[in-house]
């Protein structure tokens, strides 16, 4: 089992250095892991790479088998944790920020349910492409999506859906639209907006303005707190599209885009068995049962 978690290790993380971090062991141990693994299964499961190792077509298919031992592995263990009488051990949770300021208090006053559960909990501003990576260090992520944008679930990851969250946009008190029940797209052509990083979901969304309405915006910040661009909105320097259930409505003013359908994606990312773990099992609950009381 040792190796294969080393050969896993060393896929997920692309190098011997990397994964000897992870596993909290010298990079020669590592290789020595590789080669021990290599001299068992018969054939090289990695060659040279410039100055580092990758793997070979035979690695590649060996991880994807790895991934079903491990899993059921972790299945067994999972069946005898499952005859203690509550979850147990700690679960590694990783947020991106907004949803941490969404879901995160709510899921800690649920998981005090579980007293053998410790939750290790962090904020991690994170695109979509940087999420298969946060699952190697992370037993449960939430991630965000564009809703049109690629999946999470792959054949090695298990993501299911918490809430869609619309995006609206949110304007200054005080602004010409602000009585509107909706807002026109062209209506804000000539608009200072304020964004977030190229890659993260709700640029996706402003980006994808150009091709659905003609209409391309003119970003002038890019601010990833959302709290930040709250207050840049509420004292007039530009207006954003915020994730509905977020947006502090006494702030700003929330109006709908007319004939659009914008939102992104909240959702769950995990290994593929990681959920049979009754400590993740129970992380997994508590986050739908707070994201259903969100949406209600």
């Amino acid at each position: 089992m040792t190796r294969l978690r080393t050969l896993r290790e060393f896929a997920d993380r692309g190098s011997v250095t990397a994964a000897a971090a992870a596993l909290h062991c010298t990079p020669s141990a590592v290789s020595q892991q590789l080669r021990a693994l290599q001299r068992e299964v018969g054939v090289a499961l990695t060659e040279p790479s410039g100055r580092g190792l990758r793997l070979t077509d035979a690695g590649r298919a060996l991880v994807a088998r790895a991934d079903d031992v491990l899993a059921a592995v972790e299945r067994a263990e999972a069946e005898l944790d499952s005859y203690r009488r509550a979850p147990r051990g700690r679960v590694r949770v990783a947020l991106f920020p907004s949803a941490a300021l969404l879901l995160l208090p709510g899921l800690l006053d649920r998981l005090a349910a579980h007293p053998g559960l410790d939750a290790e909990v962090r904020d991690v501003d994170m695109a979509p492409h940087e999420v298969p990576k946060l699952v190697a260090d992370f037993d449960v992520v939430v991630a965000h999506r564009d809703e049109y944008g690629e999946p999470f679930a792959s054949d090695r990851l298990d993501a299911v859906l918490l809430l869609r969250e619309p995006l609206d946009v949110a304007l200054p008190f005080g602004h010409r639209l602000a009585e509107r029940e909706r807002v026109e797209p062209h209506e804000l052509a000539d608009e200072p907006w304020i964004s977030v990083d190229v890659g993260f979901p709700v640029d996706d969304v402003l980006r994808s303005l150009v091709v659905r309405t003609g209409v391309r915006p003119r970003v002038v910040h890019r601010i990833n707190d959302f709290r930040i661009t709250e207050a840049l909105v509420a004292a007039g320097h530009g207006i954003a599209l915020l994730p509905r259930y977020t947006v502090d409505t006494r702030r700003v003013v929330r109006k709908e885009l007319a004939g659009i359908r914008a939102a992104r994606l909240v959702e769950t990312v995990s290994r593929l068995g990681a959920a049979t773990r009754p400590a993740v099992g129970a992380v997994l609950a508590a986050l739908r049962a707070e994201a259903d009381e969100v949406v209600a």
